[in-house]
Order: structure tokens, then C-alpha cells, then sequence
């Protein structure tokens, strides 16, 4: 169709006869309001509402929403900024009172009201100044901080009914399109996320294309609340945080020190059979080390800052472990013969994170890596990152990891600051990883700028129960650090030549992993990794003494179990036992003590025939098997 001048894009869709989803559009592949008039020719492309797009400008447009309710309920209420997040969106508001839950309903109540009003979203393009002059004479003194900031002239402001807000925008046309929504939860944050700066609070909602995609997410949202590591981490026993001791200073309790036990041995009796060796170093070091390897620049921020003594010595806590894996290598000069050489460390780490974003294990201050550095040969790279590819494949069947996705982390070419700048390297460095998971068959998605500043990286992105991603392992390919280091082997012609790093973690940190462990599971850990295994519990008193001969033949063989021998009902001790989610609760009463067995049920409520000792610990070790057959045996590369 023929478009006239000055033509608004709305209207373009109304005669177009569209989806009624459209709510925004690209211009020349820049977001815009449907309100927006065409004055000259361009590419046109639409953004449905229920697209990733289409989601943020909702959800953007609620955020307003919101902050409308808020300050017509509640006068003298002061706005600051209200950005979408993931699957949804929160404002941060300076009130003299705290928001309550009742009044957080009555807020919604107030947004719908909005929201039927079907009030029109008109965006307004006026000088900085009069922006100034506009939010100082309505008391929006951060939206005045805000604007002072601004470099531009121009700004756009945004207006819906009697209520304003500064914004870039775009927004959909009306309140009128904004349905499906919910106000989930009151938090504490800081202006400007700076914990010297004063208190404000923080409003969080979703927002979704309809009903049934709300419902669902918030069916999602209640689900995460129960596998929450944090909450089943106190109601487990598994870790702790004491004030006295610091925030992000998790301390592991018996039943949580069990699991991370079995964890270590876990990955690190399966490294050392791939040829990996492992080692300790310290968990200090002098700055200058920092300094050569480059990450004093590039985290000085996240980093503690150094202990002076009297010499003038500085030494600093460390934030990785692999400038002390390269003067390990250093150590020795090596032949091409000895190459690759693979060195393994359950090394404690520490990075400064502000007390705002601490959360559990998931978010630490002390924390200890799954980590290893191989220095191979340039021919090696290709079998040393296929090996590690297929040992993080093998761990994670063990694990019955199932939702997970490659992510291949390249460096932003634009950004010399962030990045090292050697475009040789990059690609290099990049062809080589490709190749490494095309060999093994991995389909991967790329993500500029979320390289290493050294190099780029394979990352594996699990996902959570509300589709969320993080990073659990990774493999890092590094032709810098030796560089900077001299590192250097004796190749085959007598030439002194530059190894090559790859730097690898499997199972993360022992806190990141024991985070995804409990709420991937929700607290039923399998029987290989559950902290207690067996409880064995007894009717009354008469059989303690059976009882304790059976908990002895258990724990001599391994098996991790205790006895519940309290004078306490039967049911009670068994509903214990399930809120433990303890694999199996093994009832004792006076038929199992005559006739020398025990009676099993299984986690959840299946109770098992009465059967001998013999018989149950042949059960265990079945499960026990079962779980060993999981995987092939992965090799490591060219390991022997």
C-alpha cells in the first residue's frame, strides 16, 4: 500500500487490519510507539505483544501503570526509576511509611481501574530545562537528579490521563492494553543502588500477553518458592549465615558439609582418572602477581583491597586461582612430551560482591571453584576441549541435568577497554572452540561481549524451574595469559615455544552448585548425594537394641544412617523423616525385631514388604549402581 506523509504507524495497522497483539514497531530496526508518524520511507516491522519485545514495552508500560496508582493512593509519594527485569518489572519509590501487603492490593485494584479507563500513553518531546523546571515544580526531586544528568537537549516525556513520567520509551498505545498483570513482592533497595545513598522501596510485578501466561508463570513462581535454596537450606540443615561472621560468609552445616564431601570426591576422583593432578595453593598472594596477569586491572573493584605490612609487602585475597597455576608450570621446564599437563583445585576464592545482591550460596563472598588449567601444545587445543566437553556431558547425566544449553561467549570488538586487543588472537581462539563443539555436536547460540577480557569461552547455561539461565560450567580458551607470563616448553626441534591455557570449571563453585543441587532436586537429593540416607526408627524403647545392631552393619558399610530411637509416636517420627526427605525411613517394631528384618519406606510414601538386612542393603546398592551406569566412561583428550 501507498503510504501519504505524516501517516501514524497506527493507523497503518488499523487499514493493514493486524493482529490486535501489535503494540509497538521498529523503524529502520529502532523500537517505536504506534503513535509515531512516518515522514519518509523506511523499514517497517511489527512487535506483537507476546514476542520477547513486545513483553519488555509491556511490561515497561506497567511499571507506569503502577507508579500512576502509587502516587495518586498515596500523595507526596516520590518516583525514581521503574526498568523491566526479567519476566517483569519494579519501580523504586521514596515514602515516608512502608508499604504494606494490604496496601500492595490496593494498588493493583487501582492499576486495573487504570487500566479500564483505557486512558491514551502520548509521548512529548520538550527541552531539558523545561524537563527541569516541569518534575521540580511537581517534588520529583530524583527525576530532577536524574534529568541533570542527561547530556542531550532534548528529552521525551510520557503521559497518561493527569500523570507524567520522564522516559525514553516506547509504550503501548493505551492503559487499556496492560491485562494481565500482578504485584508480587516489597524489597529495600538504595538510589542508585549505592548503600550510602538513602533507602527507597522497591515495587515488584509481572506482566504478561494474557491470563493463562500469567497464571502459568505465577503457578512457576510458587514452585520456585518451594525449591528455594535459601528457604530449604535453613529447613535442611544444610547451611547457615551468621552476621557476626559477615554476610556472603556461608558457613556449611554437618548435613550440607556431607554433600559438599561426597561432591568433592565425586569430581575430583573423576578428574584424577582422566589424567588431571591435583594440587593446593594459597589463598593469598602479593598484589604484583595480580598486577602481571591482568586482573587487578579488570576486577580491582571486586577485589579486597591488599594487606600492607610493616616491609611494605602487599598481599591480597585471591579472586581465581590461575596465576598460581602458571607459576606452577613455571616451575619446571617442560618438554613438548609432558604436555598436556593438567592441574585440578578445589581452590577457595574471595571477590567483594555488595551485601544488596548476597543471596545464599548462590551469591558469595567466599567461595570454593571446581577448577583446572590445562597448558597443552597449539596442535592439543582441538582433543583437550573436546575432553572437557564430553567430561561436562558425562557429569551432567550423572547429575540427570537435562535443561541446559551451550552458550559460546565471544568478546565485543568494539570494546577495547574490556578486551584484550589482539584481533589474531580473538579469532583464533574463537575458530578453535567452534570447532571443538561442532566435533562433538553440541548445538551452541553466541553472545557477544560476554567473553573473558583473555579470551573467549564455552559457557553452559542451565536453566532454573522459571527458565532462567545461569552459568554452571565453562571452558576458556587463553593465548594471553602465557604471553604475559613467559610461559614457554621445549617443542620437538629444540625451540623454545608459548603453550596454550585452557581454563575449565565442571561443577562451578561448591556453593553455586550445592544452590542449583537443592532446588533442582527441591531437597530430595538422590541417594548418592543425600546427607542422611537411612533412618532407621523404632516403635518403643523394647527395640532399641535390635535397632542399634542394624545402624552399626549399615554405617560399617558405608551407608549413611542414623537412628531415631525417641519415646515419640510412630507417625510423628515418620512425618519427620518426610519433611527430612530422607531417602528411605525404616521402621523397627517388635515383628521386625522377632523375626530380624526391617520394614522400608520409600521418600514419598511407598512402604516396602518387611525384608531382611541383607535384602534392604542389597536394595541400596542396586539404586547405588543404577545411578554408576548413568554415563560412559568420557575421555579427556589425548590423556592415556
Amino acid at each position: 500500500m501507498e503510504i501519504p506523509p505524516g501517516m501514524k504507524i497506527q493507523e497503518i495497522v488499523s487499514s493493514l487490519r493486524l493482529n490486535s497483539h501489535i503494540i509497538a514497531a521498529r523503524v529502520d530496526g529502532v523500537a517505536v510507539d504506534l503513535d509515531r508518524p512516518l515522514r519518509r520511507d523506511c523499514a517497517l516491522d511489527w512487535i506483537p505483544m507476546d514476542s520477547p519485545e513486545g513483553l519488555d514495552i509491556l511490561r515497561h508500560s506497567t511499571a507506569h501503570l503502577m507508579a500512576q496508582a502509587v502516587q495518586g493512593l498515596f500523595p507526596g509519594t516520590q518516583v525514581t526509576i521503574g526498568p523491566t527485569i526479567e519476566d517483569g518489572f519494579y519501580y523504586d519509590f521514596n515514602r515516608e511509611s512502608s508499604f504494606t501487603p494490604e496496601e500492595l492490593e490496593t494498588i493493583e485494584a487501582r492499576m486495573r481501574d487504570l487500566a479500564a479507563s483505557d486512558l491514551k500513553i502520548t509521548r512529548e518531546e520538550i527541552s531539558r530545562k523545561k524537563a527541569i523546571e516541569l518534575f521540580r515544580s511537581l517534588g520529583e526531586g530524583y527525576k530532577v537528579a536524574i534529568l541533570e544528568e542527561i547530556p542531550d537537549d532534548t528529552v521525551s516525556l510520557y503521559r497518561q490521563g493527569d500523570w507524567v513520567d520522564l522516559c525514553r520509551g516506547p509504550h503501548v498505545p493505551a492503559t487499556g492494553v496492560i491485562r494481565a498483570f500482578k504485584l508480587t513482592g516489597i524489597a529495600g533497595a538504595y538510589w542508585r543502588g549505592d548503600e550510602r545513598n538513602e533507602m527507597l522501596q522497591r515495587i515488584y510485578g509481572t506482566s504478561w500477553h494474557s491470563e493463562e501466561a500469567l497464571s502459568e508463570h505465577l503457578r512457576l513462581l510458587e514452585e520456585a518458592k518451594k525449591r528455594d535454596h535459601r528457604k530449604l537450606g535453613q529447613e535442611l540443615g544444610l547451611f547457615m549465615v551468621s552476621e557476626a561472621i559477615g554476610p556472603g560468609l556461608p558457613i556449611w552445616l554437618p548435613k550440607g558439609a556431607m554433600v559438599r564431601s561426597i561432591l568433592e570426591r565425586y569430581i575430583v576422583d573423576l578428574e584424577r582418572s582422566l589424567g588431571y593432578q591435583h594440587v593446593y595453593t594459597p589463598q593469598l598472594a602479593r598484589t604484583d602477581l595480580y598486577r602481571q596477569s591482568g586482573h587487578w586491572d579488570h576486577f580491582k573493584d571486586n577485589m579486597y583491597p591488599p594487606m600492607r605490612f610493616e616491609d611494605k609487602e602487599e598481599l591480597v585475597l585471591r579472586p581465581m586461582n590461575c596465576p598460581h597455576h602458571i607459576m606452577i608450570y613455571r616451575r619446571d621446564l617442560h618438554s613438548y612430551r609432558d604436555l598436556p599437563l593438567r592441574l585440578a583445585e578445589l581452590g577457595t576464592m574471595y571477590r567483594y560482591e555488595r551485601s544488596g545482591v548476597l543471596s545464599g550460596l548462590s551469591r558469595v563472598r567466599a567461595m570454593t571453584l571446581n577448577d583446572a588449567h590445562i597448558f597443552c601444545l597449539p596442535e592439543q587445543i582441538q582433543s583437550e576441549t573436546v575432553g572437557v566437553l564430553r567430561l561436562i556431558e558425562r557429569v551432567y547425566r550423572d547429575f540427570g541435568f537435562k535443561d541446559y544449553w551451550y552458550r559460546l561467549s565471544l568478546r565485543d570488538p568494539k570494546d577495547k577497554s574490556k578486551f584484550v586487543d589482539n584481533d589474531a588472537m580473538w579469532d583464533n581462539a574463537e575458530r578453535y572452540l567452534r570447532q571443538a563443539l561442532t566435533e562433538v555436536g553440541i548445538a551452541y547460540k553466541e553472545a557477544t561481549g560476554e567473553a573473558a577480557y583473555y579470551g573467549p569461552k564455552i559457557d553452559v547455561q542451565l536453566n532454573d524451574v522459571l527458565g532462567h539461565s545461569e552459568t554452571l560450567s565453562t571452558v576458556q580458551l587463553d593465548f594471553y595469559l602465557p604471553e604475559r607470563f613467559g610461559l614457554e616448553y621445549v617443542d620437538k626441534d629444540g625451540q623454545r615455544k608459548r603453550p596454550v591455557m585452557i581454563h575449565r570449571g565442571v561443577i562451578s563453585t561448591m556453593e553455586r552448585m550445592m544452590a542449583f543441587l537443592i532446588e533442582h532436586y527441591a531437597g530430595n537429593f538422590p541417594l548418592w548425594l543425600s546427607p542422611v540416607q537411612v533412618r532407621l526408627m523404632t516403635v518403643t524403647d523394647e527395640q532399641k537394641g535390635y535397632a542399634e545392631k542394624v545402624l552399626r552393619r549399615l554405617q560399617a558399610l558405608g551407608w549413611r544412617a542414623e537412628l531415631d530411637g525417641r519415646n515419640e509416636k510412630l507417625g510423628y517420627k515418620i512425618r519427620e523423616a518426610q519433611m527430612a526427605k530422607i531417602p528411605y525411613a525404616v521402621v523397627i517394631g517388635d515383628r521386625e525385631t522377632k523375626n530380624q528384618t526391617v520394614s522400608p519406606r520409600r521418600r514419598g510414601g511407598q512402604t516396602l514388604e518387611p525384608m531382611s538386612v541383607s535384602a534392604f542393603i542389597e536394595l541400596l546398592g542396586e539404586e547405588e549402581v543404577a545411578r554408576e551406569l548413568v554415563g560412559d566412561k568420557p575421555t579427556a583428550g589425548t590423556a592415556d
